[in-house]
């Protein structure tokens, strides 16, 4: 019935009809109408159809309207990822947004846009918010308070700006105080000119106590820490080595030099490589994914638990897993002196790096040895022991993956790698370091070989014409380059067409041999979208790939395992049913992104705070990345993280804002501050609620260093922790950027 009811609308001939008239349309008899109507409720719910004054339901389009997901950022601003892929991101006021939360799915009414003739361009897409379709999230985070006549919860998310109204908390499991962080249950809310209402649901406790941190933000992200037990019976039923019954039609690998290469504390290895000799001019290489989708099948309890998390979750003291450890850890993880099995992607390469053919069988390896990064990096800063065939190898591999590398690069790949920091975490919770990890060769060389096989699946699911899941990575928006490019003329740096790719990789080239490089590198990536799962292969804008997939990390994304199905074993799926599954999935990974991100900011203001209380205030190495007339934006890369320097906390000089130069000028030292300079700060205020920190230049001596009073107040400075994608897109790595993630969970583009 969806069909026909859909087909109807959309005729050029249709009147607008409320249900009982679509009733006699459809030809339906009387009693059919409550179905009638729950299939209608159904398709205005999925955006397929809206239903406008007078209850008439009408196709969304006719009456200008969009259905889709609402994202909004710190400052309050709402964007609109449209379900028709066709439709470009609409912008939406705070004012406009109504009661629509982040990440819920509405309905938007698309204002007329203002054309100007002389240019052809026009203003941006805006819209407004009328009806909300779903909301995403009806449970959150926040801290309990009162006021003399009622209770309310502050959320933690500084994206929902409104207190929500709650009752006296009753039979929660444990007595509620002011200023304990507790779980809110939404239950009202019609007005945004009006509080919403709940009811506290759970008390997690002081936020000062050890654990309700990361408890808050697991609450907070509806992240799932157990396994039912029909899953993990599930699992533990597989048992722990391979049966000799799956061995069949696979191919026997067992004798290759065949090794894992990962991050020192990793315990999922989900890939491994092989590299031998073709011929004199060509090389063998094999990349073997652990075939998670062997153990786990469609219908399943482990498939619908793998499916509903999407993701695992890498928070900044656990790993919340997708699959259960019997799998993850265990049995389909590619672990030294085991047999396991594997899906392979077999490839032959010139000397030059160029794939001239690749092919795709189901196999068992028996790993060799499992290396972490370090150890590799290591071995290659060394020439290979002649009797040490593995070492041989890697040197091998690694001197073909740098020829795959700068052939990518040369086909417009863009270089947009920033260090990762590693937060380790001491017994009680505390940040015991931070370690700086950057995007080195024994990195790379695993990287080159992950995208190669994520390229060549795309590429034979495409030439089979099945359906499937792509990882796609849309073009920036022309308007927003072309503001862009302004800002980067306006600091004299010469800039071309950035539509043309070849244009920005000479960009970010220039970038890296001038002091405001830096930071106008973190203003492009601020323009860029982010990466997403979508049935259409459209392509990857930042890796300059026109198939990709994500094919190589099976047991922490589910996107794999769909893919994996699809290329291997599975009945073709609906498209229509991947569309679903594709939306799933990207909503889960940046569900999981925000929730890795606020795991090490609740750390990291927690560190800040301990050295503001306790006068031991840390110097930092920071990047002026923007300038403004209350002040200017640092990043600090020791930290992860940016923040404001306010001028009330400038006291060597009254500054003065030079808004052509956009630069900042003392009047007495006539001292200037500018996008890229190089500064030493230290924290001056940190403000939880907000999620915000205000940095103050580094004084001579430490002690004396009072916290700003108001400098939090009337401005908006998200700190935002680095996590974007960029060598991440071989299922290794994860993208750094610091300001706008374009994708991942981690070690995913």
């Amino acid at each position: 019935m969806k069909e026909q009811i859909i087909h109807l609308l959309g005729r050029a001939d249709y009147v607008p009809s409320h249900s009982h008239e679509l009733l006699g349309l459809l030809r339906l008899p009387p009693n059919r109408l409550q179905v009638l109507q729950a299939i209608l409720n159904q398709l205005e719910q999925a955006g397929e159809i809206a239903r406008i004054k007078g209850g008439h339901y009408i196709i969304p389009r006719e009456a200008d309207l969009v259905p889709g997901r609402i994202r909004f950022n710190r400052a309050g601003k709402g964007f609109l990822q449209p379900d028709d892929p066709q439709v470009p991101e609409i912008t939406i006021a705070e004012s406009d947004s109504g009661t629509a939360l982040h990440e819920d799915r509405v309905l938007v009414r698309r204002n007329p846009r203002r054309q100007f003739p002389r240019t052809g361009t026009g203003t941006p897409d805006t819209g407004v918010v009328i009806r909300i379709l779903e909301r995403q999230r009806s449970r959150m985070v926040g801290t309990l308070q009162r006021r003399r006549r009622y209770l309310f919860v502050q959320p933690d998310d500084p994206r929902i700006p409104h207190e929500i109204l709650v009752p006296e908390p009753r039979d929660v499991g444990r007595a509620a105080r002011i200023g304990d962080k507790v779980v809110v249950e939404l239950l009202e809310w019609q007005d945004r000119h009006a509080s919403p209402e709940g009811r506290v649901v759970e008390v997690l406790g002081s936020p000062d106590a050890e654990g309700v941190d990361m408890l808050s933000v697991i609450r907070q992200y509806d992240l799932t820490l157990h396994f039912p037990k029909a899953v993990l019976a599930e699992a533990e039923a597989l048992g722990t080595i391979v049966n000799p019954v799956d061995l069949d039609g696979r191919v026997d690998c067992r004798n290759h030099l065949v090794v894992t290469i990962d991050p020192e504390d990793a315990k999922d290895f989900d890939d491994a490589i092989c590299l031998e000799r073709a011929s004199s001019d060509l090389w063998r290489l094999r990349v073997h994914i652990a075939d998670v989708s062997h153990y786990v099948k469609p219908g399943t309890a482990l498939d619908t638990e793998a499916a509903r998390r999407g993701n695992s979750t890498y928070l900044v003291d656990r790993v919340i897993p997708m699959l259960p450890e019997a799998l993850s850890n265990e049995l389909c993880s590619l672990k030294p002196k085991v047999d396991r099995l594997t899906k392979c992607v077999e490839f032959l390469i010139t000397q030059d790096g160029r794939v001239t053919a690749a092919k795709f069988y189901p196999a068992i390896i028996h790993s060799r040895r499992r290396f972490a990064y370090p150890q590799v990096l290591a071995l290659l800063q060394r020439p290979p022991e002649e009797d040490h065939p593995v070492e041989q190898m890697l040197h091998h591999a690694h001197a073909l993956a740098q020829k795959i590398r700068r052939r990518r690069f040369a086909a417009g790949s863009l270089d947009l790698d920033f260090p990762e920091l590693k937060i380790r975490i001491d017994d009680h919770g505390k940040i015991a370091r931070i370690e700086r990890i950057a995007n080195d060769e024994s990195h790379q060389l695993i990287e080159e070989f992950m995208l190669l096989a994520n390229e060549a699946v795309a590429a034979r699911l495409m030439e089979l014409r099945v359906p499937s899941i792509y990882r796609i990575h849309e073009a920036p928006d022309p308007r927003r380059l072309a503001e862009y490019r302004q800002e980067v003329i306006s600091h004299q740096v010469s800039c071309g067409n950035l539509n043309q790719a070849a244009e920005v990789q000479k960009l970010l080239v220039k970038l890296s041999t001038i002091p405001a490089g830096p930071a106008l590198k973190i203003g492009f990536l601020k323009s860029l979208m982010r990466a997403r799962y979508a049935v259409e292969p459209l392509g990857h804008y930042g890796l300059a790939k026109k198939k990709y997939t994500h094919f190589t990390s099976p047991i922490r994304r589910y996107a794999d395992i769909v893919v994996h199905r699809a290329l291997f074993e599975s009945p073709p799926t609906s498209a229509s049913s991947l569309k679903a599954v594709a939306e799933h999935i990207s909503l889960t990974e940046r569900n999981s992104a925000d929730a890795e991100r606020d795991s090490k900011d609740v750390k990291l203001f927690a560190f800040l705070q301990t050295q503001l209380e306790t006068g031991e205030l840390e110097q930092y190495a920071a990047l002026v990345t923007d300038v403004r007339n209350f002040g200017f934006f640092v990043d600090v890369p020791g930290l992860g993280m940016s923040g404001l320097v306010p001028l009330s906390l400038l006291d060597d000089d009254f500054y003065v804002f030079d808004e052509n130069r956009r630069n900042l000028i003392g009047r007495r030292t006539r001292k200037l501050i500018r996008l890229g300079d190089r500064v030493t700060v230290q924290a001056a205020r940190v403000d939880k609620a907000k999620k915000q920190v205000d940095f103050c230049l580094a004084k001579k001596s430490k002690s004396g260093i009072k916290p700003a009073g108001h400098s939090l107040e009337n401005r908006r400075a998200p700190v935002t922790w680095r996590g974007t994608e960029s060598g991440s897109a071989s299922g290794k790595l994860k993208f750094k950027t610091s300001i706008r993630p374009i994708g991942g969970a981690r070690k995913g583009k």
